[in-house]
């Protein structure tokens, strides 16, 4: 089973920060996994900041992965894809990136989770937990009623699958996210808006740390 961080840190457009600078402050503050995600630039713009944060990313030991644009695998240091679309074939996906690379796919019901764990997965963002103001949808919010139901299904099924809570996630949340059975979380917004930043992040990776049940 491949390595997936228990608290995942993804960058996002914002007006106050480049996603370099977020990277820069989320490996300052010891994360170990970032999630480029960014969707309103060319390929050549993507590249510029990916291979940019990738060297960030190898200076500090941490896990860069790339939201979609799975086009761009082999043209720059990325350990991994995050795939929004929760229709996406995961097994055409896996045959088209290799084993070495990690997935991992958004969620929004149960049904969701089972697909992505029977092709192939890593992982699973499952959401939303909340109202998000970085990623605005029309989803049912899943609250931790939802959360412990699908983690529940999952046992019953047998199914072994990393699922993340993510969506509007403050850190007053993470203790009761972690158990009710979540791998771990997903946050982005919570962090970027912070007063500080890298303070933040860190109130999050201990909380998520003392939290953890599995």
């Amino acid at each position: 089973m491949k390595y997936i961080e228990k608290l995942q840190y993804i960058t996002h457009d914002i007006p106050h920060l480049s996603h370099i600078e977020q990277a820069q402050l989320a490996c300052e503050a010891g994360a170990k996994w970032i999630q480029y995600h960014c969707l309103s630039k060319t390929d050549e713009a993507l590249l510029q900041d990916i291979n940019a944060i990738a060297e960030i990313c190898d200076d500090w030991g941490t896990t860069l992965i790339v939201t979609d644009h799975v086009h761009l695998n082999g043209k720059a240091d990325i350990q991994g894809f995050h795939i929004e679309d929760m229709d996406a074939d995961f097994i055409a996906l896996r045959k088209r990136v290799g084993n070495d690379i990690t997935l991992g796919g958004s969620a929004n019901t149960i049904e969701n989770l089972i697909r992505l764990s029977n092709e192939g997965a890593d992982y699973a963002g499952f959401g939303p937990y909340a109202v998000s103001e970085t990623k605005p949808n029309n989803y049912i919010l899943l609250g931790i009623e939802g959360y412990q139901n699908a983690i529940r299904e999952l046992k019953n099924q047998n199914i072994d699958l990393p699922v993340l809570a993510v969506g509007g996630i403050k850190t007053y949340d993470v203790e009761a996210l972690m158990q009710s059975g979540m791998y771990g979380i997903a946050v982005s917004g919570a962090i970027n808006f912070a007063e500080d930043p890298i303070e933040t992040y860190q109130d999050f990776y201990n909380l998520v740390k003392e939290s953890a049940v599995n």
